[in-house]
């Protein structure tokens, strides 16, 4: 037996077992049919009504007749059936009814009209008919909730009740509910602080529109809390929910504290800052601000919404005691606050120079006076100051004292002056001045000796520097060319002329002229030699002396040297006896002239003959080391 045939006869009997329970027919009936109590289906979807019956041992069915019943009523109308294999309708035709293989019922695209009783209908000819029924029911889940909200702020001092919002869940089947809840805690009807109203609509589509309103006393806390409904519903046998979107309550409520403070881009205001004074109350609806100048009394803002005043490129003058003020008519007996704030400017003046002695123009300064300079500024904290010259600090502090004035010390000064700040960059000012000191002219000259030749043409140039009107000449005739403009600080001037015999002894004087006198400089002429200037042979010439000199000291130590190394030779080998008074001749035998003799002079002073001892320790005497012959026979 086939696997198949083994499950189809497995559910055969056990239908047969519940045929006394399931069956509806007559008494003499040994069919049963078997059906489910209970069908769920979505709305739009395909239901399936399942009816499975069992056949006496070679029994086969005859027909089978499906019913639809009105729940509650006890008529049956047949919508379809089947018979010998065949599916039959009466009119109308209802294209959305169906039998399957199995003998199951199926209504494709469920409309609510559809939830009824279905009763299957089976005839087993001889062995007699057997029915059973199921209910469909019929499901659709509800829009997710709308909330519609009042479009009023509600006061805390309101003694009635206020509506805060209605929540609307539309097309829903069977019917759903609504429930409110705030903080995810659900609401309940109280009658005192709470009341929900709930509202039930049919549509002509049969599915349902259910609505509920909230009506409540609110406070203060209630300006952060969450607020929304939620739709409960039956699904395909299941209880499911579906939340609205949350909101909060524009709760209305009266101001308690104010809050005046000072916004600017760092914690110290300093002049050229944009600055906002901002005014905060904690009530709703804020109140209307009034902003004063306290000790102007000026009014800078009248019943402003805002409560800001903003200030731009702010200046030491706004400097001061502000005030802020609110009459909050929100509260049921208006009480008015006040709340007040210091605004300070930090600020450093413009440096100011003085002079001591007190002269109407620095450009009076004459050569050799001395000046105090003094720099002075005011500023919001305590200030550091420096004095520079071509951007190097010179002097710290506030005076520069110049003594003993010259052309050098003409030039700018500048004081600069610095406010340090705890928690911001410092503030910084200077002040420049002019320096001119009125003093005999500066010259500037390449050389101080200059080598030439007698004829030939020779360019001299001096440079001079001068605050007044300043001239140039030569004490010599030749060719002048000069730049610079007279009136100038600097004028050169270059002469081109023969050298004269003359002119070697006198040399060239070059002159600066002005009003406050004379200044010269005077190149010396040198004569120039073949082959080199006087200058190099004389360097050469001591050159050449020092190298003599070394040559002469290292060949007298040589000598020493020689001569203390024979005398110890001599002694060693007994041919040298001397005396305590160390007086030794040695001759040269006259046997003996036709042997090698050396001969040592000693040329050294008296001081220096000393190194010459003999075998005993004593100092020999300058006589005794004149000439002295050693015998090398031996």
């Amino acid at each position: 037996m086939s696997r198949c045939r083994l499950a189809s006869f497995a559910r055969a009997c056990l239908l047969l077992l519940a045929g006394c329970c399931c069956s509806r027919g007559g008494a003499e009936s040994n069919v049963a049919v078997y059906m489910p109590d209970l069908v769920e289906a979505k709305l739009g979807d395909t239901a399936i009504i399942k009816c499975e019956f069992a056949l006496p041992e070679n029994g086969s069915y005859v027909y089978v007749n499906w019913y639809s019943m009105e729940k509650g009523k006890m008529e049956r109308k047949k919508i379809i059936y089947m018979v010998q294999g065949k599916e039959h309708q009466d009119e109308p035709l209802n294209d959305r009814l169906s039998i399957t293989p199995d003998f199951f019922l199926k209504i494709s695209k469920v409309v609510l009209q559809d939830a009824k009783n279905y009763v299957c209908q089976v005839g087993f000819g001889m062995h007699g008919v057997a029915e059973n029924r199921s209910e469909l029911r019929v499901s659709k889940a509800p829009e997710k909730p709308e909330i519609q909200r009042t479009n009023r702020g509600i006061s805390t001092g309101d003694p009635h009740l206020s509506e805060i919002a209605t929540c609307t869940s539309r097309n829903g089947y069977p019917t759903p509910t609504l429930t409110w809840y705030k903080n995810e805690v659900p609401l309940k009807l109280d009658g005192n602080e709470i009341e929900i109203r709930p509202g039930l609509i049919k549509e002509s589509s049969g599915l349902w529109t259910v609505r509920s309103t909230l009506s409540a006393k609110v406070t203060k806390e209630d300006r952060s809390a969450e607020f929304y409904c939620q739709v409960s519903y039956s699904l395909m046998g299941n209880n499911k929910t579906s939340k609205s979107d949350s909101f909060k309550v524009d709760v209305h409520y009266p101001s308690e504290s104010l809050r005046f403070v000072i916004d600017a881009p760092g914690p110290d205001v300093k002049e050229g800052d944009n600055v906002t004074l901002r005014c905060e109350a904690d009530g709703n609806p804020p109140p209307l601000y009034t902003l004063y100048r306290m000790e102007e009394k000026e009014v800078l803002e009248q019943d402003s919404e805002q409560g800001f005043l903003h200030l731009y490129n702010i200046t030491k003058e706004r400097s001061g005691a502000y005030q802020c003020k609110v009459l909050d008519l929100q509260d049921v007996m208006p009480e008015e606050l006040t709340a007040n704030v210091t605004l300070l400017v930090n600020y450093l003046d413009e440096p100011a120079i003085t002079s001591v002695p007190p002269v109407t123009s620095l450009r009076q300064l004459q050569e050799g006076e001395d000046a105090l300079l003094t720099c002075n500024a005011t500023g919001s904290k305590p200030l550091v100051f420096h004095w520079e010259k071509k951007g190097k600090v010179i002097e710290k502090g506030n005076l520069l004292n110049l003594t003993n004035v010259s052309y050098n010390t003409s030039g700018k000064y500048t004081c600069v002056v610095q406010m340090p700040m705890p928690d911001t960059p410092a503030i910084s000012r200077s002040k420049l001045v002019q320096v001119t000191v009125h003093a005999k002219p500066v010259l500037v000259a390449r050389k101080e000796v200059v080598h030439v030749r007698s004829g030939e043409m020779v360019n001299l140039t001096c440079v001079g520097y001068s605050i007044s009107t300043l001239q140039i000449s030569w004490s010599v005739n030749g060719s002048v060319s000069t730049s610079g403009l007279p009136g100038g600080h600097q004028r050169t001037s270059t002469v081109l002329f023969q050298v004269t015999e003359a002119l070697l002894e006198s040399g060239v004087n070059c002159s600066a002229k002005n009003k406050m006198g004379i200044t010269q400089h005077h190149f010396m002429l040198a004569q120039r030699q073949e082959g080199g200037t006087p200058h190099a042979k004389t360097e050469q010439t001591a050159q050449e002396s020092k190298g003599v000199i070394i040559v002469a000291v290292v060949i007298c130590i040589l000598a020493i040297a020689v001569l203390g190394a024979v005398l110890y030779f001599l002694h060693k080998k007994g041919k040298l006896t001397c005396g305590r008074s160390g007086k030794q001749e040695i001759t040269k035998p006259e046997a003996h002239k036709d042997e090698i003799v050396v001969e040592v002079k000693s040329d050294k002073l008296p001081e220096e003959a000393g190194l010459l001892q003999g075998a005993n320790g004593e100092k020999k005497s300058a006589s005794d080391q004149g000439e002295k012959y050693i015998d090398l026979r031996n």
